[in-house]
């Protein structure tokens, strides 16, 4: 599994008890993962999970033990577009990591968006560009999207906006560095 987060929105409100959050994660956005080595997303790269209705998480940190909300519990939507993967949740802030994850988003400790990922084989391109590489990610697996304090990419940005007053970073067993999946 991979995972990065690429110049992400995130937007949190509370609302009749509930707190909703609405992130994107932009397309066609490219991002240095490392020195000579760049990354892109195509648009609607994570559409095959999403429209066949598979399992995917948001989760805290990228931590399993931490969900925040799921498609299967109804409480997590996402939608793949031509310019981004939109992402609407209703997070309950009963649990201690939520509890958590809610005020350290509101002290601004919580800036990074974040997809959990495998690309299948045929589901990239690496092309050089003078020195560096580029891997485009035509179609990923997506699993997870977290909200993170350091995103694998460094542009990552969540915003907070409308607050109202009432109210190692490696995912599961078997993860991939992203660069360890590189080839040319």
């Amino acid at each position: 599994m991979l995972w990065g987060g690429n110049l992400g929105t995130l937007e949190i409100r509370a609302e009749g008890g509930a707190t909703h959050l609405s992130a994107r994660f932009p397309y066609g956005a490219e991002t240095e993962l490392a020195p000579g080595r760049r990354e892109v997303f195509a648009p609607n790269a994570f559409r095959a999970r999403i429209e066949a209705g598979e399992e995917i998480h948001l989760l805290s940190q990228h931590d399993y033990a931490k969900p925040l909300a799921s498609t299967a519990a109804g409480t997590l939507r996402l939608r793949s577009t031509d310019t981004a993967l939109e992402i609407r949740a209703t997070v309950d802030g009963s649990t201690t990591w939520a509890k958590d994850f809610l005020a350290a988003h509101r002290a601004g400790l919580i800036r990074g968006l974040s997809p959990g990922f495998r690309v299948p084989n045929g589901g990239d391109r690496v092309e050089r560009r003078g020195a560096d590489l580029l891997r485009t990610v035509t179609a990923a697996q997506l699993f997870e999207v977290s909200a993170v304090t350091v995103p694998a990419y460094p542009a990552a940005q969540i915003e907070a906006r409308g607050w109202e007053t009432h109210q190692d970073r490696q995912p599961f067993a078997g993860a991939v560095h992203p660069l360890n999946r590189w080839r040319l």
